[in-house]
């Protein structure tokens, strides 16, 4: 395979990721907006029903948007990596990696949305704005 060819197939892989995770974050958001009792369980066990269930939900939808707009896709990367990052710690720390008994499939999910998430913050991670210069301006 020549360089070029190697180019494509990054950019398709990556797209591919992209849209994987958006998949993802939306097919979760019924559960949350629709107070599913599984959903209120999590919520209601970490002290954030129903404010931090809706309020992730949302946050969960901006991401998702975001991770699909070439522009902002850093940005949705690094708020998928940060949301996921927190359902991960919960699942450690408060949930166990089995809730409700669905045999650790929330928490398998939510491992490898923060493992997909984090490769495409990488390979977006030039297209991230130089904070400090912006400020400096």
């Amino acid at each position: 395979m020549n360089q070029k060819q190697n180019i494509i197939m990054k950019k398709y892989l990556i797209i591919i990721l992209k849209i994987t995770i958006a998949i993802i974050l939306v097919q979760t958001l019924r559960f949350k907006f629709t107070a599913h009792p599984d959903s209120v369980y999590i919520f209601s066990t970490v002290g954030l029903e129903p404010f931090g269930r809706i309020g992730v939900g949302i946050m969960e939808l901006i991401a998702a948007i975001l991770i699909l707009i070439p522009r902002t896709s850093w940005l949705g990367a690094l708020l998928t990596f940060a949301i996921i990052g927190g359902a991960v710690f919960m699942h450690l720390t408060l949930l166990g990696i089995e809730v409700n008994g669905d045999g650790g499939s929330l928490f398998y999910l939510a491992v490898i949305t923060e493992l997909l998430s984090g490769i495409v913050l990488w390979f977006e991670k030039e297209n991230i704005p130089n904070i400090y210069q912006i400020a400096l301006k």
